[in-house]
């Protein structure tokens, strides 16, 4: 399977509780703050929940 970074880029203030408990399931907390997921079709669901506050690259 291939490898994602995905990295916090805005705040979750004023941002529905489901999508902050979804940046937490990811292990996101703090702006800046990257970790790295295997792409199984879960971790792209909850990106795809929270695409406007992270960023996401491939990583070979």
């Amino acid at each position: 399977m291939a490898k994602i970074k995905v990295t916090k880029v805005k705040s979750a203030i004023k941002k529905p509780k489901r999508q902050k408990l979804t940046l937490e399931a990811l292990g996101l907390s703090k702006i800046g703050q990257s970790v790295e997921h295997t792409d199984t079709p879960n971790i792209v669901g909850m990106i795809n929940k929270v695409k406007h506050l992270v960023s996401v690259e491939e990583i070979k």
